[in-house]
């Protein structure tokens, strides 16, 4: 991994226009026909993001002097110029030529670019000619490599977080923008070998007129700096896991969730640069760019603006009436108009025999579509609009189709009854409504508009005349009135459509992520259950016809019995004698019910037996646990290849008794959006939300860790830095060679790169218990595979366990000796081994004494009496980095952070609706979360919903005081019945407390 540029100097040199209005006029509009199809507003619609068409092999172009060239050059000026690369790779301008310039001076470095760019630049002869942007690329970050184990230097964090904040004013102002503090920073330790650019992507690359850092800093309300460093670290394809746990200094302690709203609004704004990159290539392909036009894409920061400025030019266009009038011959007109109006006469451009000229009220139409246009295009004019808008009150309403009752569903128009009269303001309205309201509109059962107010139309048409677009000299009442239509007509068929799509699109947008980010929380929540280990579980799938599935499993996860019961078909009796011998065979005392098909049924019938004592001696307690997913998992292939010959009913029943034994290692063989506890899922992006979900089983599973030499390829795929085919690699290793013995041992793994290694070291664990007994059975002379694993002797020397005695002990074998390493169990990176090994010299502790209660009061009474800052300076590191070493060094070997979490309900009697009354208090657990309210399972069949309003900070625990107000599935709450509705089958609650 090189060392991490600065942000680019981008000096821009573009010629003045004539004056201001000529270069407006290049402009044309969008779509701009009076059908009103033409503003509509889709919400599924997404703007296709073609992807990149492979080059194709052309032969070697002609040398073309550098003056008619078109891509990005070295302006060869008397001013020192040296070539500086954006912090965004995608963005910024990019050098084939980077290796070669590392140890350079500036003058070589300038060659060496501008001749590589002579070498890979293509450009069409017919391409219009463009402004040449100057860029300034330094390199002052050297390179770190990664250090062994026993060499003591700083780590990562330190390298980075000495000059995080360091930030220097620089006149580096992009395109007229104020310029933006940037930070020097080093780069990491355990890098990857550099990635450069595709050769094809740098002819292609071009700086936007805007910056990225501070766009990104805006729309997230993040630091600058703290975008900066987020943008370095996922430019080194660093995982969110791994930022999030070690590399906290530089992104200023942000969680995960807050993580990915960043690298979701950054891949968005790349997006937008390369859709605009593509788009400036086929508009020269065709000769369509001008100076104004350039100027106008650079500007653009999102997709509906750049729909507004590129509709005109799309392929198959019929063109806009402002390019029609253009091609008549009015575009001199209307600059007169604006210029010079005392020297304009209409009546000179009558040409009777051509079609839009033949009378003056055509050419003054003509001049009003061509100014139209103009205004339409224009950045300060839309900006003026824009911020208008921020301070008035504007509302989107909706209404019942007029043609909903005839074609859709009468059960579905009842479902958007709330909506069917509908007004909110734009910036009051939430999330859930949005996603409502699109939904009705896509089934055609809604009418959805924006209103603005007519205020502001009067306002903004005032400020057109009177400033912006006022006449530079005395204009006839004949001009000015062309100029109010022209003002008017551009508002009402272009500028309001315009606004209304950008109103619209960033409130679903906004309303998407949410709902995205809600179903990450809960399934968070839900993948962080509590386990409970050492019990050996009934899992039970209810059904009527096929009757009730039965699984038992070990406290090991291993299947002990499988059966089919049939309790509700009037056999019930019958059955519970079998029920009870399994249970009492299998000493079995826990019951865990699937809340699918004839879950009430099943959990009275269990109830009842359990209030007779009949499972005496036995003390039985059951549990309800979500099934979702379970069937789809039955029958899936790594289900078929986990449990082969095992029919898949029984196997749902498994799943089901595993949820409740280790939730995570059984949730993660299921596709996220099968789990069901999101909200809207099928409304928003499929790409964002299996991002998203994916990214949250990544943390989730990371940070709980694996235990390399035990678990499934299944679990292990989803750590950090790993996917399928190194994890496949993984347990292909340890089946041929044996159990891993230490972290480095990963680094011999086909597809492991130091990169990977990095990424997954600090979250995989090595039981050093295991370890230790393998190790000895070896030493005793036990059978076993051939690991090379180093065990000492009393006298303190190390020998191979695996070499056979009378022999010769062979170089090679010596060489493959390893030796166990108890850092390994912990959380602490192999890249901060040396800071904790330095650490345990000044607490005067021994790796052995490793999450003992010896150790842990060591480190207390050593940190009490040093101060952790002032130990961090010793050891030349972090806070955060030594925190992380403390609590490695403190946690026993079986610690799992998952026990603070909630833990299964587990009940032995059961309630009915009917038992209910307001003002009844309850406990119970949230069943899911929505943006709307919470629904908990009180017990009674029926999840009673506690509406948003009514969960406050106040009564939210210290814990969940965070920027986010709910509450996450499994979280145990009191309740009190505010209303029941039992032909509607609804419960309203209010929360009391989080227990």
């Amino acid at each position: 991994m090189s060392s991490l540029p600065r942000r680019a100097k981008v000096k821009v040199q573009t010629a003045e226009p004539k004056d201001e209005f000529s270069s407006l006029s290049e402009l044309s509009s969008a779509s701009e026909e009076d059908d009103k199809d033409d503003s509509a507003w889709e919400p599924q619609k997404k703007v296709p993001r073609n992807p990149r068409q492979p080059v194709r092999k052309e032969s070697k172009p002609k040398r073309v002097p550098r003056a008619k060239k078109n891509a990005l050059q070295i302006s060869d000026g008397s001013e020192g110029v040296a070539v500086t690369e954006v912090l965004n790779s995608s963005v910024a301008v990019t050098d084939d030529a980077l290796e070669d310039r590392k140890n350079k001076s500036v003058t070589v470095q300038t060659l060496k670019t501008a001749k590589t760019k002579r070498k890979n630049s293509a450009q069409s002869p017919s391409a219009p000619k463009t402004k040449k942007l100057k860029v300034e690329e330094t390199n002052e970050a050297s390179s770190v490599r990664s250090e062994s184990h026993s060499t003591e230097a700083p780590s990562t964090s330190t390298l980075w977080a000495g000059a995080c904040k360091k930030e220097e004013d620089e006149d580096d102002c992009a395109f007229g923008q104020p310029p933006l503090k940037t930070m020097k920073t080093e780069t990491s330790q355990g890098q990857p070998e550099r990635t450069l650019a595709n050769a094809s992507d740098t002819t292609e690359e071009m700086e936007m007129s805007w910056d990225i850092v501070q766009v990104l800093s805006e729309r997230t309300n993040i630091e600058p700096w703290v975008c900066a460093n987020i943008i370095r670290l996922f430019n080194d394809d660093n995982t969110i896991p791994f930022i999030v746990r070690y590399r906290k200094e530089l992104i200023n302690n942000l969680d995960a969730d807050y993580l990915r709203e960043v690298q979701q609004t950054l891949e968005e704004l790349r997006a937008v640069a390369k859709k605009v990159r593509s788009t400036i290539q086929k508009i020269k392909k065709e000769g369509k760019m001008s100076e104004c036009l350039l100027r106008a894409l650079l500007n653009c920061k999102s997709f509906e603006e750049l729909e507004h400025v590129s509709a005109p030019y799309k392929t198959g266009s019929k063109g806009t009436k402002a390019q029609r009038a253009r091609q008549l011959g009015l575009e001199e007109a209307a600059r007169t108009l604006l210029e010079n109006p005392g020297v304009l006469n209409l009546l000179s451009y009558v040409r009777p025999n051509v079609k839009g000229l033949s009378a003056l009220q055509d050419i003054e139409t003509g001049v009003q579509h061509i100014l139209a246009d103009m205004i339409a295009k224009d950045r300060e004019t839309l900006d003026f609009i824009r911020k208008l808008c921020q301070n008035r009150y504007i509302s989107i309403q909706s209404s019942l189709a007029k043609v909903s009752s005839k074609k859709v569903n009468e059960k579905d128009v009842d479902k958007f009854h709330l909506y069917q009269n509908f007004s909110c303001n734009i910036r009051n309205i939430q999330h859930h409504q949005i996603l409502a309201i699109n939904r009705g509109e896509n089934l055609k059962i809604l009418t959805v508009k924006v209103n603005i107010p007519d205020g502001v139309k009067n306002e903004f048409c005032r400020w057109c005349i009177q400033n912006r677009w006022r006449p530079r000299r005395f204009a006839r009442p004949e001009l000015m009135k062309i100029l109010h239509n022209s003002v008017d007509d551009s508002f009402k068929r272009l500028i309001y459509p315009l606004l209304c799509r950008e109103f619209r699109a960033k409130l679903t947008s906004d309303a998407e992520k949410e709902s995205v980010m809600m179903f990450g929380r809960n399934l968070r929540q839900l993948l962080l259950t509590s386990p409970v280990p050492g019990r050996t579980l009934m899992g039970v799938d209810p059904g009527y016809r096929h009757g009730c599935k039965l699984a038992i499993i070990s406290p090991t996860s291993q299947i002990l019995h499988t059966d089919v019961v049939y309790l509700h078909g009037g056999r019930g009796f019958q059955e519970a004698e079998k029920i009870k011998r399994l249970l009492l065979n299998f000493n079995c005392s826990t019951v865990v019910i699937g809340n699918g098909t004839a879950c009430r049924e099943t959990e009275a019938y269990f109830a009842d037996l359990i209030m007779k004592n009949y499972f005496a001696p036995l003390d039985v307690v059951y549990c309800i646990v979500s099934e979702a997913g379970a069937s789809i998992y039955s029958v899936s292939p790594e289900a078929n290849k986990e449990m082969p010959g095992l029919d898949p009913n029984l196997r749902s029943a498994v799943s089901i008794a595993r949820r409740v034994q280790d939730p995570l290692a059984e949730l993660v063989k299921i596709e996220p959006k099968h789990i069901g506890v999101g909200m809207y899922q099928h409304d928003v992006s499929p790409t964002l939300l299996k991002a998203t979900l994916d990214s949250v089983v990544e943390e989730c599973v990371s940070f709980v860790g694996v235990d390399i030499n035990i678990c499934s390829e299944v679990l292990l795929r989803h750590i950090a830095g790993l996917n399928a085919n190194r994890a496949k690699n993984i347990i292909e290793w340890r089946e041929k060679n044996g159990p891993f013995i230490n972290r480095e041992q990963l680094k011999k793994v086909k597809g492991l790169g130091p990169k990977s290694f990095q990424q997954c070291a600090g979250f995989i664990r090595i039981n050093q218990e295991y370890i230790r007994k393998l190790c000895s059975s070896q030493q005793t002379g036990s059978a076993g595979p051939n690991l090379g694993v180093a065990v000492t002797s009393p006298a303190g020397a190390e020998v191979t366990a695996n070499e056979k005695p009378g022999k010769k002990k062979s170089k090679t074998a010596a060489n493959v000796a390893l030796k166990p390493d108890p850092l390994d169990q912990t959380c602490i990176h192999p890249e901060s081994y040396s800071i904790a090994t330095r650490f345990l010299s000044f607490i005067g502790g021994i790796l052995c004494e490793i999450g003992k209660p010896e150790m842990q009061q060591k480190i207390k009474s050593f940190v009490e009496k040093e101060g952790i800052e002032k130990t961090a300076e010793r050891l030349q590191t972090t806070v955060h980095t030594l925190q992380i070493i403390i609590d490695g060094l403190s946690q026993p070997e079986s610690f799992d952070f998952r026990t603070d979490f909630v833990k299964p309900d587990f009940k032995r009697s059961i309630v009915s609706l009917k038992d209910l009354q307001i003002g009844t208090v309850l406990t119970g657990k949230v069943e899911n979360a929505t943006l709307f309210g919470i629904f908990v399972d009180i017990g009674v069949g029926t999840a009673g919903l506690i509406p948003i309003r009514n969960i406050t900070e106040a009564k939210l625990s210290k814990t969940k005081k965070r920027r986010s107000l709910g509450l996450g599935p499994g979280e145990r709450v009191e309740v009190q019945v505010l209303n029941v509705d039992a032909a509607r089958s609804r419960i309203t609650l209010d929360l009391l407390r989080v227990l």
